[in-house]
């Protein structure tokens, strides 16, 4: 899955485009919940090496936030890291660089819409 069919999946899911929250910086999207404005998503680009690979390539990759009973069997997969710049205890980098198969990113990206999502209250 490339960078833009990421953005096309969560437009068409939930009606949501990426904004651009970082002063001088256009290439860095946060994709969040209309409600709580809670980031479910971060597309950015940054070298390889960053995820431990020996190459300083410019990819796309996502930031989702992950259940942590599954976290760490994830990291197992081609192309699925702990969270570039982020918590690893709760969030992943998955790269758009075709390694991850589309139907699991979209998977990861609804486990992360949900894990964001308003909570119902208990009264």
């Amino acid at each position: 899955m490339t960078r833009k069919e990421f953005e096309e999946l969560v437009f068409d899911s939930y009606g949501i485009k990426g904004d651009y929250p970082f002063d001088k910086d256009l290439e860095t999207a946060v994709f969040r919940h209309q409600d709580n404005k809670k980031w479910f998503a971060l597309a950015m680009r940054i070298p390889e090496r960053k995820l431990g690979r020996k190459s300083d390539k410019i990819i796309d990759v996502v930031n989702l936030k992950c259940d942590p009973e599954i976290i760490f069997s994830l990291w197992q997969d081609e192309g699925i890291f702990p969270a570039y710049h982020m918590n690893k205890s709760h969030w992943i980098t998955v790269c758009l660089d075709g390694s991850v198969s589309k139907k699991t990113v979209a998977w990861l990206t609804d486990i992360s819409f949900s894990l964001t999502s308003k909570k119902l209250s208990k009264k």
